[in-house]
């Protein structure tokens, strides 16, 4: 149920709050008493945020340049969110294998001088390897893809262009235009896309089957600013230390980085001007009392623990779905360095593996590790993965290649990760209810759920909202 205060009682409340005492409201989850907490143990911000990946750090720190305090909660001992990076102990060289490239764009450029740290572009297609496909269920070649991908990219470009308002957010039109709502396959066909899906595959990981993923999510997912990148380069660090970003912003926020950190229950009275969270740190339970929230974590209701969601929140919530997508670093002896295995299918629709599988397994800069990117549509444990994982590359025998299993050096598990929707509800207007939310009970969400799963466009998403919320 919602909590309403009248306007006198949210003064008293604001008031006493910043005083300290105790708080009763009926209603509330259990009763938060700051009288339990000694004024070392209380933390007043402007902003709290709960999340510190690539959406949580960005929006602390653009806020700390609007001059506004900020505390970021994050569960793990290090910023970061999908970034992972090994350092090889022997070789002292930075692997990635999570989030891997950045797009070319102003404020990407903008983010990363502020710390100092250079940019260089590198290539993405045909980089640093010899691509083989191969069905990883038997170890047999599959044929290179069919079709004009380049007549194809233009045709599909033609498409992204009908949609701007994708480019940032969805703020879909009413009605929702109905080819956006068909499976990707279906829009596929309409429009004789073939020629694409194949490298679309290539960037689309992580999100399912993708035939029957809505257009949606896909236009979003591979949009003009990937296209760009794919034909052009991305940007990486000179340093290929993807983990530099987040160690140069933890090293910024300093004490206002609690990490290793969770929230235990959060309090938001609708009427009142405070925002309150109750959080346990390594040195014990602290208080946070701030004026605004912002939830920088996916609004799945598993995720939101410690949360006060009231029953509009939660109905929200609970319509989302969400794929599941693991990466993992591996030495695989017998794989020879510089090679790439394309995960591909015999006798499937436009040779797409079906779930759970493994998409790719990449070469890296270190010669003798690989990265191994996973996907499927229930979640696995990571014994379940890894065992999935080995089984495919043993079957790289078949394929000539004398590989042994699969050596771990590193595991990531990303999900849940791209959270979509039934067409019917995008249809019936749920995108319009769930940015009615930011600002709702003092509280604001950026994560790639609002946007898409991409550090550049989650980053200009977060600017947009700052600059009119904030």
């Amino acid at each position: 149920m919602r909590l309403l205060l009248s306007s006198a009682i949210a003064l008293v409340l604001s008031a006493v709050s910043w005083l300290g005492g105790a708080i009763s409201v009926p209603g509330s989850p259990p009763e938060l008493d700051l009288s339990q907490f000694k004024d070392h143990q209380i933390i007043t911000r402007d902003v709290c945020i709960i999340g510190g990946g690539a959406a949580g750090t960005y929006a602390a720190i653009r806020l700390r340049h609007m001059n506004q305090s900020v505390v970021v909660v994050e569960k793990e001992n290090h910023l970061g969110g999908h970034v992972n990076t090994y350092n090889d102990p022997v070789t002292k060289v930075a692997v990635d294998y999570g989030v891997l490239y950045y797009e070319n764009q102003p404020l990407v450029q903008e983010y990363f001088d502020h710390f100092h740290i250079a940019l260089e572009k590198v290539p993405v297609l045909g980089q640093r390897s010899t691509p083989r496909r191969i069905d990883l269920r038997t170890g047999t070649p599959v044929s290179p893809a069919t079709g004009d991908m380049s007549s194809a990219l233009a045709a599909y470009s033609t498409q992204l262009l009908k949609y701007p308002y994708l480019e940032t957010g969805f703020n879909l039109p009413n009605p929702v235009p109905p080819d956006l709502l068909l499976p990707f396959g279906e829009f596929v066909k309409k429009y004789s896309l073939e020629g694409v899906v194949d490298i679309i595959a290539s960037f689309n990981q992580g999100v399912g089957d993708l035939l029957q993923q809505t257009t949606l999510y896909m236009l979003k997912y591979f949009n003009l600013n990937v296209i760009q990148g794919a034909m052009s380069g991305f940007f990486v660090p000179s340093s290929h230390n993807n983990s530099e970003l987040y160690g140069a912003a933890q090293n910024e926020l300093g004490q206002d980085a609690l990490l290793s950190s969770t929230v235990l229950q959060t309090y938001r009275y609708e009427e009142s001007e405070l925002v309150y969270a109750v959080v346990q740190t390594p040195f014990g339970k602290r208080l946070i009392r701030a004026r605004k929230l912002i939830v920088a974590i996916p609004p799945r209701l598993g995720v939101l623990h410690g949360i006060d969601l009231d029953e509009s929140e939660r109905e929200l919530f609970e319509q989302f779905h969400n794929t599941c997508y693991y990466t993992a670093l591996a030495r695989i002896p017998g794989l020879p360095q510089g090679t790439q295995i394309t995960n591909r299918a015999n006798n499937t629709n436009y040779q797409l593996p079906p779930l759970p599988a493994i998409y790719v397994i990449n070469t890296t800069r270190e010669p003798k590790l690989f990265s191994i990117l996973y996907g499927s549509k229930e979640h696995m444990t990571e014994a379940k993965v890894k065992a999935s994982m080995t089984r495919s590359v043993i079957q790289l025998r078949n394929a000539g290649i004398p590989v042994e299993p699969p050596q771990f050096v590193g595991y990531s598990d990303h999900s849940p990760f791209l959270l979509t929707l039934p067409a019917d509800a995008i249809r019936n207007g749920f995108y319009r209810r769930l940015n009615d939310l930011q600002g709702y009970r003092n509280t604001y969400y950026m994560s790639a759920t609002f946007n898409t799963h991409d550090s550049a466009q989650v980053w200009s998403f977060i600017d947009r909202l700052l600059e009119t919320d904030f």
